[in-house]
This record gives C-alpha cells, sequence and structure tokens, in this order.
C-alpha cells in the first residue's frame, strides 16, 4: 500500500502569476492641470503615475528583445516608496505594494513578497478583489515557506469573504491541515476540492485519488480506502493500485480477497519485486494450494527477481514438498545444503530421499548432516538415519545410530530411539530367520540329475 509524504509547495501558482500582469493605471483628471497631490483613493497622481510607468517599462519591457532591469525596477520602488508612499492614497499605495510583490515573486523571494502582502492587508480601502487575491496568495506563500497555520488563516480568511469557492484555496487547506497532522481537517477540504473540481467539468488526476486514498488509510477507514481503489484502477489501471489492493484487503481482515487480488497483480505482470513473490507463493500455500505457490516463487528465482539464497531455497522445497512434488524439492534442497552452514539442510535432502525410497542416498544425507553439526534436532536426524540404516538391512548401523539418537535426545526422543531399537532387533531376528530357512531350503533340495 501507498505512504503520504511531507509535501512543499515551492512554486508560484496562476494566483501569483496573475499578480504580475500589467496594472491597469488610473490618472485623476488631465495631467496638465492635476493638483499637486492625488488624494482620492481610487486614483493615481500624476508624479505617482509617471513613476510608475517607468518602473512598469523596466519591469516588462515593451519590446520582447530586451531584457528586464529588475535591479533597476527595485531602485526606482524603493525611490519612490521612501520619498512619497506615506502621502499617497490608498490606491496609489496598493499600486507601489502590488509592484514590490511582482518584483519579489519574480525574483522568488517569497519572505519578501509575504511581507508586503500582509502591509497591503493594512490598508483600510483596499478593493475587494486586491484582498482576496492578497489572501489567496498568503496562503500558497506561507505554504512554501512551510508555516502551515498562516496559511490555512489566511485561505480561511479568503473564505469568509469571497462568494464563490476555489479549487486552488480548498487544495492548500487540506495540504496545511494534513501538514498540522489533522488528517480529518484535511480530509474535509480534499473532498471538497475534488467534488468542487467535478461540478467544474475539470478532471481529476490519479495524484488526487491518491492523496484521498491516502487520507483514509491515515483515518484506517479502508472500506472508502477499497472503494477508491477500485475505482483508480478502472480509471488508470496503474499498477500501484493494483498494488494497494491487497493490502486494504488484508486491513479490512480479508484474507482470501486479499490474496486473489495479489495474484491478480501477479497475473497482469505488475509484480517485480522479491517480497511480493514470497508473499503470493507461500500465502497460497496457506489456502492448500502449495504447487501453484511453489511455481510462482521458482519464477521470481529464474527471473532473478526473488535470490537464491538460504531461506527462499528452503521456502521454494517446501513448498514442493507440501505439494508432495519431491523431485522437484530435491533440486532447491541440495542447493541450499551447499550454502548451509548447519546441517538441517542435509536432513531435509535425507528427507526427500527417504519418502522417496532412495535409502542409500537418504543414509549419506543424513550422515552429512549430523556431520555438519549445528542441528536443529540432532535426535530426529538420527533416528531417520536409523531408519534408513534399517531399510538397507543395515542392522549393526541402525541400531548404533538409534542409540546416539536416543544420548542427543530428551526423554520423549529417548522413548522413541529406545522403542525403535527394539524394532531394530525384532527385524533383525525375522532377517535372520528368514535367512536361516532360505538356507535350510537349499540344504534339503537337491538337484535334479542331468536328462540323458
Amino acid at each position: 500500500m501507498t505512504t503520504i509524504k511531507k509535501l512543499k509547495l515551492g512554486f508560484i501558482t496562476a494566483a501569483f502569476t496573475a499578480a504580475l500582469m500589467p496594472i491597469e493605471l488610473a490618472l485623476a483628471g488631465d495631467e496638465q492641470r492635476a493638483p499637486p497631490e492625488a488624494r482620492t483613493s481610487g486614483t493615481l497622481g500624476p508624479q505617482v503615475m509617471r513613476a510608475i510607468s517607468n518602473i512598469q517599462e523596466m519591469m516588462q519591457p515593451e519590446d520582447e528583445e530586451d531584457e528586464p532591469d529588475l535591479a533597476g525596477a527595485k531602485r526606482e520602488l524603493d525611490e519612490l516608496y521612501e520619498r512619497r508612499f506615506e502621502r499617497m492614497n490608498d490606491f496609489e499605495k496598493s499600486t507601489v505594494l502590488s509592484f514590490y510583490t511582482n518584483y519579489y515573486l519574480t525574483m522568488e523571494d517569497y519572505s519578501g513578497a509575504i511581507g508586503i502582502y500582509e502591509q497591503m492587508l493594512l490598508i483600510e480601502t483596499l478593493r475587494e478583489d486586491t484582498r482576496l487575491r492578497t489572501l489567496r496568495s498568503l496562503g500558497q506563500l506561507y505554504a512554501a515557506e512551510e508555516n502551515w497555520q498562516a496559511s490555512i488563516d489566511n485561505l480561511e480568511a479568503w473564505r469568509d469573504i469571497s462568494f464563490e469557492e476555489d479549487t486552488v484555496v480548498f487544495r492548500n487547506l487540506a495540504y496545511g491541515y494534513y501538514q498540522k497532522e489533522d488528517v480529518p481537517g484535511a480530509l474535509t477540504h480534499w473532498l471538497d476540492f475534488m467534488n468542487l473540481t467535478l461540478d467544474k467539468g475539470e478532471e481529476l488526476g490519479r495524484d488526487d485519488y491518491s492523496f484521498l486514498n491516502g487520507l483514509y488509510f491515515n483515518l484506517e477507514r479502508y472500506d472508502e480506502a477499497l472503494e477508491v481503489t477500485k475505482t483508480m484502477i478502472v480509471k488508470f489501471d496503474d499498477s500501484r493500485d493494483w498494488q494497494n489492493l491487497p493490502a486494504i484487503y488484508a486491513s479490512l481482515e480479508e484474507d482470501d480477497r486479499s490474496i486473489q487480488s495479489l495474484n491478480l497483480f501477479y497475473l497482469k505482470g505488475y509484480m517485480e519485486d522479491e517480497v511480493r513473490f514470497l508473499n503470493l507463493g507461500q500465502s497460497l500455500a496457506g489456502i492448500e494450494t502449495p504447487y501453484s505457490g511453489a511455481k510462482i516463487i521458482q519464477e521470481g528465482m529464474d527471473n532473478e527477481t526473488v535470490e537464491s539464497n538460504l531461506d527462499n531455497l528452503t521456502t521454494l522445497s517446501q513448498m514442493h514438498l507440501m505439494a508432495s512434488e519431491y523431485e522437484k524439492a530435491l533440486e532447491p534442497a541440495l542447493a541450499a545444503a551447499e550454502v548451509d552452514e548447519t546441517g538441517d539442510s542435509y536432513d531435509t535432502v535425507g528427507y526427500i530421499h527417504y519418502v522417496m525410497t532412495n535409502y542409500e542416498e537418504a543414509a549419506e544425507a543424513f550422515e552429512a548432516a549430523v556431520e555438519q553439526g549445528d542441528l536443529n534436532n540432532t535426535a530426529d536426524t538420527l533416528l531417520f538415519l536409523s531408519r534408513a540404516h534399517l531399510e538397507l538391512k543395515n542392522f549393526d548401523e541402525a541400531a548404533d545410530a538409534a542409540r546416539r539418537s536416543s544420548d542427543a535426545g530428551d526423554e520423549r526422543a529417548r522413548t522413541a530411539a529406545q522403542n525403535f531399537l527394539r524394532a531394530i532387533d525384532g527385524r533383525r531376528q525375522f532377517n535372520d530367520t528368514i535367512a536361516a530357512r532360505k538356507a535350510d531350503a537349499i540344504d534339503f533340495y537337491e538337484a535334479y540329475p542331468p536328462l540323458r
């Protein structure tokens, strides 16, 4: 299943881009007879007008081949600010501050832009559209600076005075609440973002659904996560969503569906990592289909996705044993024995040969296991060695192995070994009796004389 990483919004959005557009300049009356100071709140005085026009030309030359003179524009702005700002009307102030934000955003100086936007909000008669633009931009800039509470405060203030909702605002609010670890708040605004996007006839991308899925996972609302994942599979058919499906079913404790969906992930050719090959193979064995599980793990080894190490070779051998595919179990068991520093893998080789009635090979493998040492159950290995020798009618070797098994084990193992020693004696006596009777029969009967 997919984890949601912390999101850093280090970008300039469409709202910021809008702030860089040329500003409509309004002149109070005819410039020839304008008063020394324009005090009307919605107009630019002639001196401010000339300075702003010059600054705009420096920042955005009419000739596209000319390079902007941002440093020069900043010097002009600073001079205009220091010389006239306190005497400007509110419209002039907002215009000058807007050029400052244009400069700072162009230079990607978000801290500088934030300071100017905050100053702009102090203008009492600031136009409503400018105030809305300023609040939204502050929300995004504070997010870029990872000041999540300030981002949320400004975006919520935008919603308080706006007659319309905005997808960008909802998106950034969701990010802000998520970063503050308020996942329910993030979920509420993310659902608002998605619903508004669809209401506007726009498409949602896979990342949009993925973020929603991550929120549901954080809240352990797996039923909703399942529905979202199914939707994503239908819309995008992405391997990552097929990969998440088994994890969701597992979280819902629907183990059979988890295995089935992981098998679909494999059948679609998406499985590319060792863990999932092993997980699917062993899970299939758990639902009594070990042959299919072994086949999948073998495929993973063949394409080198699954490493042919001791653990994986042992697992593969055990899967074949569970499926009663003894010959197929032998190859990985032998490979495991070559790398195993203990005798356990040779013990497995011996067992496979034993059930295949290859008693000589079984005895050799059990002997190798005992010689290698560090066995998980020495008494059990020696008892199987005794069994193999008994099948070969090596009665002395069988008895010796049984006595060693008795000495190596606990009380239960000693009892089993002692019982087997009596069985060896019984088999020896039976064998001796049959041999004696055969000898007597040979002595009793004489061959017919040859025909002449």
